[in-house]
């Protein structure tokens, strides 16, 4: 069977993201703001949970309809056909999200939706009472300028727990925003790569795994491991693939560094867990004496705001980033900070600039060749 599918991810990501869901198979892709569609079937599914590097999740599109009222967004979540989805025992939680719309308030419009499932798995499955007692089936929905979408969860945790990181310090760069900046890197598998402010190592370890195209998520389970109409067979041959497709012998190197000796031994410990080890490697330095290595790729996230606290200083340690990579020129550098004056305090303007979301924050990805 095929589905209608979309993934979630970082506004600023959408392009890379479309090119990651184009190698696994996927069809009809169309990209929107914050949100890639696509077509495909069991193993697509899967395929995009073990291999998306830059998506949020995978989730089933069930239904798109306009939902202007409470009468209307009962009827088009009631049109679904529920009992193919979800057994008679599931627990099937509701969450979701309201802007721009008629219907503003989110547990009411939780409550409709929560409310039109129950009454067709009861005609459905025939039965007067769901226990909710076995496994779990995330119902998602969305209301955006009165037009509804109704969703069903594949992932379970966002994407971005890879599962290695499980320490970090303040304010870490997402593990998906992350891989976006390696991929708009052209990182490949002899490419040199460094960061002078490496804290729990998360852009080298997103390299690392990215030159050796080792699948973020063969490591995790996802929630539609345990869904009735997917197939195990489906995430057995999925997982065999991104196995198979592992580069273990390649040219690649990555050197991170950072003041902070609590930081780096957190930033080894994760990339042991990531299996990326052999080839990231981590020190002890502060950005003055940061020399890189001619011909390499510096990927950064210098400290600012929330990670220092001090905007007096994160203008002092931009300043030094820039004579640093003046005095010692690299193929590249892709740095990504808050700071809306960066270009100004490290000295240069960049080459190209991309505004990208950490979380909730608003970010520029700066570019110098």
């Amino acid at each position: 069977m095929k589905y209608r599918l979309c993934a979630p991810c970082s506004f600023g990501s959408e392009s890379v993201l479309r090119f990651e869901l184009g190698k696994t198979g996927a069809e009809n892709i169309v990209v929107k703001d914050g949100m890639v569609y696509f077509e495909g079937d069991e193993n697509i599914i899967a395929a995009a949970n073990i291999n998306l590097r830059s998506a949020e999740r995978v989730l089933i599109l069930l239904a798109e309809f306009e939902a202007a009222d409470f009468d209307s967004l009962f009827d088009g979540v009631y049109a679904i056909d529920w009992g193919y989805f979800i057994p008679a025992d599931a627990a099937f939680p509701v969450k979701g999200h309201c802007l721009s719309s008629i219907l503003t308030s989110v547990p009411a419009c939780q409550g409709i939706v929560k409310k039109a499932i129950v009454e067709k798995l009861r005609k459905q499955h025939g039965i007067n009472i769901l226990p909710e007692s076995g496994r779990q089936y995330k119902v998602r929905f969305s209301i955006m300028k009165n037009k509804a979408q109704i969703m069903l969860d594949t992932t379970g945790d966002g994407l971005h727990k890879r599962g290695y990181r499980r320490q970090s310090g303040l304010a870490p760069i997402k593990e998906t925003l992350a891989a976006t900046i390696v991929d708009l890197a052209r990182i490949r598998e002899n490419s040199r790569v460094m960061d002078p402010f490496c804290g729990s190592g998360t852009l080298l370890i997103e390299a690392a795994q990215k030159a050796m195209n080792m699948a973020p998520g063969l490591k995790r389970r996802f929630l539609a491991q345990q869904y009735q109409f997917i197939s195990r067979s489906a995430w057995s041959q999925e997982k065999e693939k991104a196995t198979a497709a592992i580069r273990k012998d390649i040219d690649f190197t990555a050197n991170g560094f950072d003041i902070d000796p609590m930081v780096i031994d957190t930033a080894k410990r994760n990339a042991d867990r990531a299996g990326v080890s052999k080839y990231v490697r981590f020190w002890q330095a502060d950005v003055k004496s940061f020399s890189p290595a001619a011909g390499s790729v510096v990927i950064t996230n210098p400290p600012y705001g929330e990670r220092l606290g001090d905007a007096a200083r994160a203008v002092q340690l931009a300043g030094v980033l820039g004579r640093r990579l003046e005095q010692n020129p690299v193929k590249s550098a892709y740095i990504i900070t808050a700071d809306p004056d960066f270009e100004t305090h490290f000295g240069k303007k960049a080459a190209k600039r991309r505004k990208l979301y950490n979380g909730m924050i608003p970010c520029q990805l700066y570019m110098y060749y």
